[in-house]
């Protein structure tokens, strides 16, 4: 019996023939494949079905694992999505959205680590570029306070709050707090907007300049604020709103 493996089926479609992958030949099954020929030898189906492990009555891992590529379209739009939608997806327990959103989120802080691990801000093309593989894809704003030495290296990174962000919520206390507790020289505010749009809201202005205020009295400089868009990204500093 041939089992046919396509992307256009539909989980609850029950006249898929089926046949479990123990039951395939060993060149065609994704641990085998990967174990002989290197991981970079594989589909994205195919690595997403050993991460997904075991199929259901009627759907192998690798059926699963096209569905999932095929609802979702790439990569990348799988990886945004969190546990709770994840888990919606007929075959995908809880256990299986868990280890998903454990690998996607593993990926995401391998791609913004750098070769030195505490790295040096000289630009807002710097920030941007360690911050958009951590918040690429995030679909809620979060807003982080970065605290830097007095060369400008990270010394900490705290996330301040998540979720529809305002003044109300990014309180000065909260962003300096940390700042305080580990005698940071100055700071860098970031924070993404999950709809791809890098430009400042009246809300992100009206933040920064209270926050600007405060660091005065502080005595601890706001470098920047960068607002993370996807891809893309905005220094408030060079649009004036933060200065030297």
């Amino acid at each position: 019996m041939e089992e046919v493996r396509h992307n256009s089926f539909y989980p609850n479609n029950k006249e898929s023939i089926y046949k479990p992958i123990k039951e395939w030949r060993e060149d065609e099954r994704p641990r085998e494949r990967l174990l002989k020929n290197g991981p970079s030898a594989l589909s994205d189906s195919e690595l997403l079905a050993i991460l997904i492990s075991t199929g259901t009555k009627n759907l192998s891992a690798l059926d699963l694992a096209k569905f999932l590529l095929d609802r979702f379209q790439n990569l990348r739009e799988l990886a945004s999505r969190d546990v709770s939608e994840l888990k919606s997806i007929k075959g995908i327990g809880l256990a299986k959205a868990i280890t998903l959103s454990a690998a996607f989120e593993i990926s995401r802080r391998i791609q913004s680590a750098s070769l030195d691990d505490s790295p040096i801000f000289r630009s807002p093309e710097d920030v941007a570029n360690y911050f958009i593989p951590i918040l690429r894809g995030i679909k809620q704003e979060r807003f982080y306070v970065v605290l830097l030495n007095s060369t400008n290296k990270i010394t900490r990174i705290k996330m301040v709050t998540e979720g529809t962000l305002n003044a109300s919520l990014v309180h000065p206390r909260e962003v300096f707090r940390f700042a305080i507790i580990e005698t940071a020289a100055s700071i860098i505010l970031i924070h993404n907007h999950p709809s791809g749009n890098p430009t400042p809201s009246d809300e992100d202005i009206n933040m920064t300049r209270k926050l600007v205020e405060a660091s005065k009295f502080i005595d601890i400089p706001i470098l920047d604020h960068i607002i993370i868009a996807g891809d893309k990204f905005t220094s408030l500093a060079r649009l004036g709103y933060i200065k030297p």
